[in-house]
């Protein structure tokens, strides 16, 4: 692999272009990059393809058509399996289905659904028409929905009537009807829905059933090559407003960053390796590392629908024992949770398959490494430590496989073709064990172009803080060694089990509930899932004179966020307070209630309005009158 970095080092950009060509082009292109206009990169602009023939058409043509692309293991126990035909041949019709649907290419599309191979399916077939998908984490409530598909004006939502999670049927369907009411996204035409766990669902005017639409649409459909800056799919993240950005990845470059990394990193063997990346496709890692790098690769690769906890904390390593799988990817948070329960959950399966372990989604503590390492690797397996954001589009730090000798928690390396740098805030580097700014110095591929609707806030939010790099919003140290160790965020964004929240979204939840007439969110460590949202809370004196206990409240308000946000976003812990810890310019100092929510003593209070807020909100927290 170290030629990988000689050949990027010589000529990055001849090395961009080798990478871009073990795509299949319908055009080729004779332009690498175009970065005349920063921060709005072109990467191999005059070219055309399509994604979808890329993760399909091309290896049926290839003669490999036969080989299983999905091994599908659905809670309940189903399972089926595709080849790379059929999954060629159901994404034809549910192209097909949509183009009758009166969907055309640019038109976005949003698709929020559990872990099945429909929703796979559903994601090729709006890439192959050329249409965008903006796919929204099933997790999320319906008023989280509303929001991404109005400010993507959606033409048509593809859903479930639900997905199976946690031993039970979790409804989807009732959620978009619940986006849609009273007259909310105007721009939706048209719910398609898988039928799935078959609860009743209630249907209207707009909604068709999957099943019925793809049955009477025609089996053969043509993919035509589109720009390789043609809009691919927006992904929603939160940011460090109350909005969430829209992130827009482009065909080209994007499909090229995914299927170099995936085959990079994992050191990929496509004609024996069976491959599991346990995220869900609501997420990048499931669009980069479940969707279009495996299946750009021709990887036979295992999905699953549920939780590692259901009906057991076994099933996991049932499944890999069943599947063989050789290659998995999986997030330091639920390490940290099968550590919790102890080695015996994994000790009694034969996981003697695996030969690649990968970590997603934050900082892998050591401890975690090594129990990773040893207990589900049996100290055989290599550990690629990936760090990369949604933004990048694909990893950009990692160990390669028989590279380097990999060091437990540090992510090690840029890969080849990437160009990293830490420097202090006034854009200068630093030295080796000196903590920074993480920035990354040179364009790439797979990089986002820009947030849906808002050019300006791209250029603020990425390319301000140090002008000519894109800044990570993580800091970061080399070691003695030149290896990169990942600290965190630096901005009010938390990451709870990998994903992020906005501080100010769950804030402006909060203060949306009657009672509350202010709020402050912090995230707190949390052995598990990396940082616990904990709120601190005002609330109105005037609305609770007959409100519950603060117990109650508090339980009250969680659920509230629950339904605004999503579970992904409920609170560990609501105090309520009578004010909130300010400076005179009135700027809340949530480094003081992080302190405190982390039962650190608390720092330097000296640029208070009043410090005594601090006393009596850490005698209120002794005194345990909290939840």
């Amino acid at each position: 692999m170290t030629d990988l970095y000689d050949l990027a080092s010589k000529d990055r950009l001849a090395f961009w272009a080798d990478q871009a060509k073990r795509l299949f082009w319908h055009k080729p292109f004779t332009k690498t990059l175009d970065w005349s206009n920063p921060p709005f990169a072109k990467w191999f602009e005059d070219g055309q393809l399509n994604a979808s023939y890329n993760c399909l058409d091309r290896h049926v043509i290839a003669g490999n058509g036969d080989k299983v692309a999905l091994l599908f293991e659905g809670e309940p126990g189903d399972t089926k399996t595709y080849t790379y035909s059929e999954l060629l041949s159901e994404t034809k019709k549910a192209a097909n289905a949509l183009v009758g649907l009166g969907v055309q290419a640019g038109d976005r599309v949003a698709i929020y659904m559990p872990m099945i191979p429909e929703t796979i399916i559903a994601i090729l077939a709006v890439a192959r028409i050329g249409a965008v998908h903006s796919v929204v984490f099933g997790g999320f409530s319906s008023e989280s929905l509303r929001s991404r598909i109005d400010d993507a004006q959606a033409k048509l939502v593809i859903t479930a009537d639900g997905g199976y999670r946690k031993g039970k049927a979790h409804p989807l369907k009732e959620a978009v009807d619940q986006a849609l009411a009273d007259g909310n996204c105007p721009s939706i035409e048209h719910v398609l829905v898988v039928e799935r766990t078959k609860n009743e669902v209630s249907f209207g005017p707009k909604d068709l059933w999957w099943h019925e639409a793809l049955e009477a649409a025609a089996s053969e459909h043509v993919a035509v090559g589109f720009d390789s800056e043609h809009p691919l799919f927006i992904l929603y993240t939160s940011g460090t407003t109350g909005k969430p950005k829209g992130i827009l990845h482009t065909t080209g470059g994007y499909l090229t960053g995914a299927s170099y990394t995936h085959k990079t990193v994992f050191g990929l063997k496509s004609e024996t390796d069976i491959y599991w990346c346990t995220a869900d496709v609501g997420w990048i890692t499931g669009h980069s590392y479940v969707i279009y790098g495996p299946l750009v690769n021709g990887v036979t690769q295992v999905i699953y629908e549920g939780t590692p906890d259901s009906p057991s904390f076994e099933r996991w390593w049932q499944i890999i024992a069943k599947y063989q799988v050789s290659i998995f990817y999986t997030a330091p948070t639920a390490i940290r949770t099968f550590m919790k329960i102890g080695r015996e959950i994994v000790d009694g399966h034969d996981l003697s398959s695996l030969r690649i372990l990968g970590s997603v989604g934050e900082p892998i503590n050591p401890e975690a490494w090594n129990w990773y390492h040893q207990v589900v690797g049996g100290s055989r397996c290599e550990i690629v430590d990936t760090w990369w954001q949604t933004e990048t589009g694909s990893i950009l730090i990692s160990p390669i496989p028989g590279a380097f000798k990999t060091k437990p928690g540090s992510a090690q390396r840029a890969l080849p073709g990437i160009s990293v740098g830490i420097v202090d805030e006034n854009g200068v580097p630093v030295e080796r064990n000196v903590a920074g700014y993480l920035t990354i110095d040179e364009p790439w591929p797979s990089m986002l172009r820009g947030v849906w609707g808002d050019p300006t806030r791209f250029k603020e939010t990425y390319w301000n803080k140090f002008p000519g790099k894109y800044f990570a919003g993580d800091g970061a140290r080399f070691d003695e060694d030149g290896d990169i160790w990942l600290l965190g965020r630096i901005d009010d964004v938390i990451k709870v089990s990998g994903h992020r929240l906005s501080t100010a979204e769950i804030e402006s939840a909060l203060v949306e509930h009657h009672w509350v007439a202010e709020a402050a969110v912090v995230g707190a460590k949390d052995e598990i899932t990396e940082q616990a949202v904990v709120a601190f809370v005002i609330l109105r004196q005037d609305e609770i004179a007959d409100a519950p206990s603060e117990t109650d409240i508090a339980k009250i308000l969680r659920d509230w966020v629950t339904q605004k946000i999503g579970a992904i976003a409920r609170p560990r812990q609501i105090m309520v307070v009578t004010e909130l810890p300010k400076t005179r310019s009135g700027k809340i100092m949530r480094r003081l209630l992080r302190d405190v929510a982390e039962g650190k003593p608390v720092g330097d209070v000296t640029t208070l309005a009043d410090s005594s807020v601090m006393s009596a909100i850490n005698d209120k927290l002794h005194s345990g009158a909290s939840d």
